[in-house]
């Protein structure tokens, strides 16, 4: 099977001063169509940005990277949201919008708004935040914020999604609704990547990645020791 994203050999250090802060280490790893993957690991271990190079915010010091068994000839950053879609720890709504405004942005982008206002109404509905359509970011709770960026990233179904803690501000309710939104869409045939800190979350995905001190291993942290 043909992976969705395959990073092999990457290689990311942060130079402070004489320092050097070594992100990512070698790591290599391929994520396939439907699979819904979680990256678990301590601050600082390398999780964010492991995420920022696959999404091209960040560029490899070493590694190759590759979309549909292609490889990446140009930034990833520049793929259409059907491809790839991102949800930030800073999830970066903006504040002039409406919330039905923001989720309905990558539509905006992509020419096809009118067709997919249902969607978004639909996505609001499942995450309960349809009453707060016309308030603006800063009129809701934090919570409803990261729902909102959430329901952003899923409106085009993209191929892959790169999640950064996804459900750090809901409660176990809210990240139940937010996990079987992502798993249905898993189903279609969407591929997600989510950094958590949350370990009940973990039997929501297909399988469990580590990180510490930039080496990507498989498996939850007891797994490996």
């Amino acid at each position: 099977m043909v992976s969705i994203v395959s990073l092999h050999g990457g290689n990311k250090i942060y130079r402070r001063g004489a320092e050097e802060v070594h992100a990512l280490r070698g790591v290599t790893v391929s994520l396939y169509p439907g699979e819904l993957v979680a990256l678990v690991g301590p601050s600082g271990s390398g999780k964010s940005t492991l995420l920022n190079t696959l999404c091209g915010w960040e560029r490899l010091d070493d590694g190759t990277l590759s979309y549909g068994g292609t490889l990446a000839d140009t930034e990833p950053a520049d793929l259409p949201w059907s491809r790839l879609a991102l949800v930030p720890q800073t999830l970066g709504l903006l504040e002039d919008l409406s919330i039905e405004e923001n989720i309905l942005m990558p539509a905006r982008i992509a020419g096809n708004l009118g067709t997919q206002r249902e969607s978004a109404r639909e996505l609001m509905d499942a995450f309960r935040i349809d009453h707060l359509a016309r308030r603006f970011p800063r009129q809701v709770s934090l919570g409803e914020q990261q729902r909102c960026c959430v329901a952003r990233a899923l409106l085009l179904a993209p191929d892959l999604v790169l999640a950064d803690e996804p459900t750090a501000h809901q409660d176990a309710g809210f990240t139940d609704i937010v996990f079987d939104r992502m798993r249905e869409l898993s189903g279609r045939g969407s591929t997600f990547l989510i950094a958590t800190h949350n370990p009940d979350t973990w039997h929501h995905c297909d399988r469990v990645l580590s990180m510490s001190d930039g080496e990507l291993h498989p498996g939850a942290p007891e797994m490996i020791g």
